[in-house]
């Protein structure tokens, strides 16, 4: 069985390889740096979507309050409509 590391579809010579290029491009002291940025930006963002579904499932656990112009725009139908019938005199 070939074993090989599913990292965006790279094998084990490819991903050597690219990560001898950044090496080669970037150099060793500018990796940590870059490494220490991923990492915070990964920690924000979990932490935006952490924030976000505690958000939403505070929101879902309120009851909903009932708002001023909601209950002045729905009004309760008092009279039926009139029928066609209603509207024609007889003769």
């Amino acid at each position: 069985m070939h074993i090989s590391l599913a990292v965006l579809g790279l094998s084990g010579g490819e991903l050597v390889l690219v990560l001898a290029a950044i090496l080669i491009l970037f150099g060793a002291k500018r990796i940590p740096e870059f490494a220490k940025g991923l990492g915070q930006g990964i920690r924000e963002f979990k932490k935006a979507s952490r924030d976000v579904t505690d958000e939403f499932n505070t929101a879902m656990q309120e009851p909903p309050s009932p708002s001023p112009n909601r209950q002045q725009q729905i009004k309760p139908a008092t009279e039926t409509p009139a029928t066609p019938s209603a509207t024609v005199p007889k003769t």
